[in-house]
């Protein structure tokens, strides 16, 4: 009997790669090196030997990569929103899309915390400071930061999941949680939040730490750019761990430089891989490289996830979470 052969761009579970090669139906190539994304140019050489594509993220599958393969049977994305793939495209040759549930809300809001705390307190700065060989002392003054306890975060697009899940974080630092999104809470789940509403240039203006969780759209493209930042405090930190391209990132380098806010902890990009050169080089900025669901056991179960819709292949089945179930 012919294998299923499924091409999986990075490492991931070794308990979810076991579920399919147990199978004996089964065929695995994977791309070994996690230290970077796989060059578009390798992924269109490999997805023409595959029957199912297992992609990642960030990985770019346009109309190109999927015609490379007229027998490929489906694309299994281990992402929640299919933002890099031509869903579209895929529709309109009939290839189905696998995307996986929300499972990553706990894990991506704690690294959105994590970012606040680094970039405020200066962890990273100090890190570096120590591993030098230097140590200012307990009380010096020399990494001097932001205070964090009793402060003021302002979740921008904060009806979601995640941002709810970082204004719980935030109140058990006793911080006062305003937010702001296109559709407001109903006031029983502002009380039951302890949320406060406010319009987007006022949640601005009041926030010591602005923390972006609204989605990728068209109209969140630069949501936040030069008018936005003058508005802010110039004590202020802006963290991100939504997605890049809602930040003009020219714009927030210009902010940094200018001193107009005081810090960024960053997790997405605007032009992932690519980063503005010019932040490499600021102390009062952390980057992380988009490591909101990297988690031990989140990553597994994202894992189990894709294996799930891809076995539903494999053995006729309906898939659990098809991004455009019409080609089914």
């Amino acid at each position: 009997m012919k294998k299923t052969r499924i091409y999986i761009t990075q490492p991931i579970a070794q308990s979810a790669i076991d579920r399919l090669e147990n199978r004996g139906d089964v065929e695995i190539k994977m791309n070994p090196d996690a230290t970077k994304i796989l060059p578009y140019e390798t992924l269109l050489e490999e997805v023409k030997d595959c029957d199912i594509l297992y992609c990642l993220l960030h990985d770019v599958v346009d109309r190109k990569i999927m015609e490379a393969n007229p027998n490929l049977i489906a694309v299994a994305s281990q992402s929640i929103t299919p933002d890099r793939i031509d869903v579209k495209g895929a529709s309109e040759l009939k290839l189905p899309v696998t995307v996986i549930p929300a499972v990553v809300t706990d894990a991506t809001a704690d690294i959105a915390f994590g970012l606040l705390l680094n970039v405020a307190r200066r962890i990273s700065e100090s890190d570096k400071f120590v591993r030098a060989g230097g140590y200012p002392g307990a009380q010096s003054a020399l990494f001097l930061g932001g205070d964090v306890t009793g402060k003021t975060i302002g979740l921008v697009g904060g009806r979601g999941r995640i941002a709810r899940s970082t204004g719980r974080r935030a109140q058990g630092f006793d911080m006062k949680v305003l937010y702001w999104g296109p559709n407001r809470m109903s006031p029983e789940d502002e009380a039951a939040t302890g949320f406060e509403y406010r319009d987007f240039d006022v949640l601005l203006k009041e926030s010591d730490f602005v923390s972006i969780h609204a989605a990728e759209k068209p109209e969140t493209f630069h949501l936040i750019s030069d008018r936005e930042f003058k508005l802010m405090k110039s004590s202020a930190y802006i963290i991100n761990s939504a997605r890049g391209p809602i930040i003009d990132e020219k714009a927030m380098v210009r902010a940094l430089q200018n001193k107009e806010i005081a810090g960024a902890g960053l997790d997405v990009y605007e032009k992932e891989p690519i980063i503005e050169k010019e932040l490499f080089d600021m102390k009062n900025v952390v980057l992380a490289p988009h490591l909101g669901s990297a988690a031990k056991d989140v990553r597994e179960a994202m894992a189990h996830r894709v294996v799930d819709n891809i076995e539903a292949f494999i053995d006729g089945k309906t898939p659990p979470t098809c991004a455009n179930p019409e080609v089914l």
